[in-house]
């Protein structure tokens, strides 16, 4: 892969971010931060729902897949993310609240892009 091509990828990730976390927030949710980075792991976004705390893995894919969110994020991925929920929940003193991992796909369609959200997409120890 060229380096050309690496940016493009790059570019389109953080655009997905910022998609999924405007459709997240059109949903009512609210925003605390985005790319939240541990030497354990990082979150790419994270919302809160109501009173629970929500991790969210975005996947920024060029083009339609017919897989679960779930399936995309695979153990040892979840295994970051949820270190790195740790390190954000202790660190905010914020282990009192409801907490769950979400996955949402942004993809496009011809000229359209569309974002398709699996809440409790995957369930690691916290």
């Amino acid at each position: 892969m060229d380096t050309t091509s690496i940016s493009q990828s790059h570019r389109w990730g953080r655009r997905g971010e910022l998609l999924a976390r405007k459709y997240l927030q059109k949903q009512g949710y609210r925003h605390w931060t985005s790319n939240y980075a541990t030497e354990r792991g990082e979150i790419d976004l994270i919302m809160q729902d109501g009173q629970t705390i929500v991790f969210v893995e975005v996947k920024a894919l060029q083009r339609e897949t017919f897989v679960a969110g779930e399936q995309l994020v695979n153990v040892r991925k979840q295994s970051r993310i949820a270190r790195a929920a740790r390190h954000f929940l202790a660190r905010h003193r914020l282990g009192d609240y409801p907490c769950r991992f979400d996955v949402v796909i942004v993809h496009r369609e011809g000229k359209k892009t569309v974002c398709r959200h699996w809440p409790h997409a995957f369930s690691p120890a916290v």
